[in-house]
C-alpha cells in the first residue's frame, strides 16, 4: 500500500528555517521565526535586494484540468528540487492554499508524493495567518463603509450601488447573498449584501500585485467600494481606510520562506484564485526570489488559458517580469479524459482517447508561444501509464515542435525530474525568449476580451448585451489602458465546463464586468462563475481531525 503525501511528509527531516535562508545568504536576524522551521524574510532586506541581477524565470503551467489531475504543484517542486540536484541555485514560489478548498474537495497544495515543500500541515491550515490579515483587511473597509452611511453619509453612497463584498476564507454557499444591517435603526440601513471566498477579494489581487508597502497602500486607496447617488464612484482613500488597511496587511507583505523534502528553499506567499482572479503569487516574492537566486520557478493556476494567459497579461506587464521559459504539465490520465473517457476507466490503455486529448495539449503548446516564450512538456507519470501511450505523447509533441520529458518526482524526488531540469536550463539560458504580452495596452477592454476568446480560447466570438458594452464604454476612458481578467470555467476552452478537449467556434458569454481600481484590473465574469464556491455532498472536512497524540489526520 502506497504512502500519503502527509505520511511522506511526515517522515522527512527539516532543517531549522535559519539554515534554509543561509543556502540563499540571508542573515539570520532578516528572518522573522513562526516556529523553527517557517519564516517571513524582513522587508528590509528585501528591500536591500534592488541592485542585484536578476535570475532566469521559469512558469509552470498546464493543460485543461480534469479530476484526473495533473500535478502542476507537485512538478513545480520536483523541478526545484532537480535544479538544485545538477548543481544550480535554484528556488521556487508557490501561492498559499485556501481553507475553502482543503475543506471542500481539492484537498491541500504543497505539492505530492516526494516532491513536496513541509511543514504540510501548517501551509494548507493558518499558515503564517496572511490569509487572515487579508481577510480582515477587506472586511475593516466593508465595516467602515457600512458605518460612514449610517453617522450621515457624507459622500452620499448609495446604498444600492455598494460593490464591495465581504469575504470568508470558506466555501459557504449561505453567505453568497444576504441581507445586511437588519435589527433597527441601531443598526444601520438595510440592504443587499454577498460574501465571496477571501481568494476572491480584490485586497488578495492588491497583495499579490504590490511591490512595497507604498505600493500596497496606494492600490488600496484605490478601491472603488460602490458610487454616489450621482454615480461617481467612491474610493476607499475617501473613507480614509487603507491607512489603517495597510497596518494590517503590513507583516503579512513580506515573503514567506520554507523548504521542501529536500531541504531546497522555496516561496509560499499570496493565493488568488486563477478562474476568478490572476492566479499567481505576490510579485514581491517571485521579484525577490530572481534576486537571491539563477533559476526561479513559479506556478500560475489551472490551465495555461487561465493561470499563464493572467502570469503574462497581468502579473508580468505590471511587474516588468520576463520569462525565460514554460512548462506545460501532462498526464497521460488527463489526456485520456479530454479524448472522452470516463474517470473510472482511465486504468486501461487507449491510444485513441490519448491521441484526440493531445488535442488540448496543441493548443495550449500554440498558446504559449503567442507570448514568445518556449514552452516545454512535463509528462507526469502516473503507476497506469503504459509505455505505448508515453510514446505516443513523445511522438506527437515533436509533430508540435516542442520537446516532451517523462518525469517522476512524485515518486523519485528530484531525480525523477533530472532530465526535465537539464532540458528547462538549456532552454532558459539560450536567450530564445522574447516576452510580449497578447495584446497593447492601448487596445479597447472590449477588444481585449474578444482577442483572449478567440486567440487563446478558440471561439467564434464573444456574446456582451447593450448592458455590458455600455459598461465597457463608461470605463474606457479612465481606465481603458488596464488589462482584463478573465472569469471562467477552469475545465474548458468555452465557458461550458463538459466541452473538454479542444472546442472551437464557440461563442464565450460576458455576463458581469467587475472593476477592480485597486489591482488595475478589468473582471470579465464569462459564464457562471461562482466567487463563493459551496461545499461538496461529502466535504473533505470531514475526514479531517486531530489524533490521541494531537497530529493532525486525513489532510490530504
Amino acid at each position: 500500500m502506497s504512502k500519503s503525501d502527509i505520511e511522506i511528509a511526515r517522515e522527512g527531516t527539516m532543517e531549522p528555517i535559519a539554515d534554509i535562508g543561509a543556502k540563499l545568504d540571508i542573515p539570520a536576524d532578516q528572518l522573522h521565526l513562526y516556529g523553527p522551521y517557517k519564516a517571513k524574510v524582513s522587508l528590509d532586506f528585501v528591500n536591500s535586494l534592488a541592485d542585484r541581477p536578476d535570475g532566469k524565470l521559469i512558469l509552470v503551467t498546464a493543460i485543461t484540468p480534469t479530476p484526473a489531475g495533473e500535478g502542476k504543484t507537485t512538478t513545480t517542486v520536483g523541478l526545484g528540487d532537480a535544479l538544485n540536484r545538477i548543481g544550480k541555485r535554484a528556488m521556487f514560489c508557490l501561492r498559499e492554499p485556501s481553507l475553502g478548498p482543503c475543506f471542500g474537495m481539492k484537498g491541500g497544495a504543497a505539492g505530492g508524493g516526494y516532491a513536496q515543500v513541509v511543514p504540510m500541515e501548517d501551509i494548507n491550515l493558518h499558515f503564517t495567518g496572511d490569509f487572515h490579515a487579508i481577510g480582515a483587511a477587506n472586511n475593516l473597509l466593508a465595516a467602515l463603509l457600512d458605518n460612514h452611511v449610517y453617522w450621515g453619509n457624507a459622500l452620499d453612497i448609495d446604498p444600492r450601488r455598494v460593490s464591495w463584498r465581504r469575504v470568508v476564507d470558506m466555501n459557504d454557499r449561505a453567505l453568497r447573498n444576504i441581507v445586511a444591517n437588519l435589527g433597527g435603526v441601531a443598526n444601520g440601513f438595510p440592504r443587499e449584501d454577498h460574501f465571496d471566498i477571501t481568494v476572491a477579494s480584490e485586497v488578495m489581487a492588491i497583495f499579490c500585485l504590490a511591490t512595497d508597502l507604498r505600493d500596497l497602500t496606494r492600490r488600496l486607496g484605490n478601491i472603488i467600494v460602490g458610487q454616489t447617488r450621482q454615480r461617481q464612484p467612491v474610493r476607499a482613500s475617501q473613507l480614509e481606510a487603507h491607512g489603517a488597511m495597510t497596518a494590517l496587511l503590513r507583516d503579512a507583505l513580506a515573503p514567506n520562506l520554507v523548504q521542501t523534502l529536500e531541504n531546497n528553499p522555496a516561496f509560499i506567499h499570496g493565493g488568488p484564485f486563477a478562474n476568478i482572479a490572476h492566479g499567481c503569487n505576490s510579485v514581491l516574492a517571485t521579484r525577490t526570489a530572481l534576486k537571491l537566486a539563477d533559476y526561479v520557478v513559479t506556478e500560475a493556476g489551472f490551465g495555461a488559458d487561465l493561470g499563464a494567459e493572467k502570469f503574462f497579461d497581468i502579473k508580468c506587464r505590471k511587474a516588468g517580469l520576463s520569462p525565460d521559459a514554460v512548462v506545460i504539465v501532462a498526464t497521460i490520465r488527463a489526456l485520456k479524459m479530454h479524448g472522452g473517457v470516463a474517470k473510472d476507466a482511465l486504468g486501461t490503455e487507449d491510444l485513441k482517447a490519448v491521441e484526440e486529448g493531445l488535442a488540448n495539449l496543441e493548443r495550449h503548446v500554440a498558446n504559449i508561444r503567442r507570448f514568445n516564450v518556449p514552452p516545454i512538456v512535463a509528462i507526469n507519470r502516473f503507476s497506469a501509464d503504459t509505455a505505448a501511450e508515453v510514446d505516443l505523447v513523445l511522438s506527437k509533441c515533436a509533430e508540435f515542435g516542442v520537446d516532451a520529458i517523462e518525469c517522476d518526482h512524485w515518486a523519485l524526488g528530484s531525480a525523477g525530474a533530472r532530465e526535465l531540469a537539464q532540458a528547462v536550463v538549456k532552454i532558459a539560458d539560450g536567450g530564445e525568449a522574447d516576452f510580449q504580452p497578447l495584446y497593447p495596452d492601448s487596445m479597447p477592454l472590449i477588444d481585449k476580451i474578444r482577442t483572449i476568446a478567440q486567440t487563446l480560447y478558440g471561439a467564434a466570438d464573444i456574446a456582451a448585451d447593450d448592458k455590458i458594452t455600455r459598461q465597457l464604454a463608461d470605463l474606457e476612458e479612465d481606465f481603458g489602458h488596464f488589462p482584463v481578467c478573465m472569469a471562467k470555467t477552469q475545465y474548458s476552452f468555452s465557458a461550458d465546463p463538459t466541452l473538454k478537449g479542444a472546442p472551437s467556434g464557440h461563442i464565450l458569454p460576458v455576463r458581469e464586468v467587475r472593476l477592480s481600481g485597486g489591482a488595475e484590473f478589468i473582471v470579465a465574469v464569462c459564464g457562471d462563475i461562482m466567487t463563493m464556491p459551496g461545499l461538496p455532498r461529502v466535504p473533505a472536512a470531514n475526514s479531517i481531525g486531530v489524533d490521541e497524540t494531537g497530529a493532525i489526520v486525513g489532510l490530504y
